[in-house]
């Protein structure tokens, strides 16, 4: 992620900041990748965009039970993890979520949620601030519910992811919105900056969409060109310098590139973080899938990241050898790839001045185009 309010401000909301600290000297006395863990594939929506193609309907015969998903905590918690997102599908559909919440909490293992918000009644959120879960990503897909009810298949569910929002605030915890730029949203970001604001919400994190499961169905309706993605980053920039950082935090996910753009914004402005700005990209260069962040499925896979779900990419699986141990072999043969350095001779990225920043880009959004992970992120504005 690059974190616009982080990198350009040196903070984020004063809310958060104490929590902030604390989250990154835990990670940084962590070894261990930060943990997307889709808990379940059910949803309570159906989502155009879902790179999990969740929805309504029975558990999967696969999913993990409650003996083994606690059991998996209990492994991450040993593997140094700093972090645990749980996700879905909709992960507040799972019966016992509020069990696996508890235990990660005796666990000392941090946690924040991934939601679609149309569970979070005002007794959910305190009960959710209770469990110790610490952040919830509320999904929006644009500032009208005509524009978010069409992407989510339900109709209310703007209304009801909305009212999510204040419920957290109410509840005294830390929300944000999770805003994914397609065609057909990108023009209300501004309205929808506008409505955060106005709940009050702690961070606007925005994704660019990854062209995976019913996202990759819709991938050439919904993916933005070259000028929507500067217009988006513009907007993010500005709204970074004018925005006070004890108020709201912006970053955007899945596309390393951002940083390169980001700085070229500074040196155009000749603004005075730009060496600062500079030394913090180079420190996390590249995407960070198989290298900072890690995906397990409702199934128990270990994937790089959320989007690399595909057979090719399947890492192991936790029933059959603990998350710590698949992790940490140097000999697998697909977390190797994704470690390895991305650019080569001949390739788009080896010749570009911000490979050192952005390294080769989101490594699935390259591989889905060219089959090629080192291929260069399609997003890329320099040469995608």
């Amino acid at each position: 992620m690059i974190r616009f309010t982080r990198l350009v401000h040196g903070e984020g909301p004063v809310s958060g900041r104490a929590a902030s600290q604390s989250a990154l000297a835990l990670a940084e006395s962590r070894s261990g990748p930060v943990v997307f863990w889709n808990v379940t594939s059910r949803c309570n929506l159906a989502c155009t965009h879902c790179y999990l193609r969740s929805g309504p309907g029975r558990r999967r015969e696969d999913e993990l039970t409650t003996d083994e998903a606690t059991a998996l905590i209990d492994d991450l918690a040993r593997a140094g993890v700093p972090l645990l997102l749980f996700s879905g599908g909709e992960p507040l559909v799972r019966e016992d979520f509020w069990t696996l919440a508890a235990h990660a909490r005796r666990r000392g293992l941090p946690a924040v949620l991934s939601t679609n918000g149309t569970l979070i009644t005002p007794a959910v959120a305190r009960r959710l601030r209770d469990a110790g879960i610490g952040y919830a990503g509320i999904s929006l897909d644009g500032a009208t519910a005509a524009t978010h009810d069409a992407f989510r298949g339900v109709p209310g569910s703007f209304d009801r992811s909305v009212q999510a929002l204040q419920n957290c605030i109410d509840a005294g915890l830390r929300c944000g919105v999770r805003f994914t730029v397609t065609k057909r949203n990108h023009n209300e970001l501004g309205d929808l900056i506008a409505l955060a604001r106005s709940i009050g919400v702690h961070r606007f994190c925005v994704y660019w969409l990854v062209p995976t499961g019913r996202g990759g169905d819709v991938h050439a309706d919904l993916q933005v060109a070259p000028g929507e993605v500067r217009a988006v980053l513009d907007r993010i920039y500005h709204e970074t310098l004018r925005t006070d950082p004890a108020t709201m935090e912006f970053l955007t996910v899945d596309a390393p590139q951002d940083g390169a753009c980001l700085l070229a914004r500074l040196e155009a402005d000749a603004h005075p973080a730009y060496d600062r700005v500079y030394r913090l990209l180079t420190r996390t260069a590249g995407c960070s899938a198989g290298r900072r962040v890690a995906n397990i499925a409702p199934s128990g896979n270990v994937y790089p990241c959320q989007f690399a779900q595909f057979e090719e990419f399947l890492a192991g699986n936790v029933r059959n050898r603990p998350f710590g141990e698949i992790w940490n072999d140097p000999e697998n043969p697909v977390l190797a790839a994704f470690r390895a350095d991305g650019t080569r001779t001949g390739s788009p990225c080896s010749t570009c001045g911000r490979r050192e920043v952005c390294g080769t880009g989101c490594r699935v959004r390259a591989y889905i185009r060219s089959g090629d992970l080192n291929g260069g992120d399609p997003l890329c504005l320099r040469h995608g």
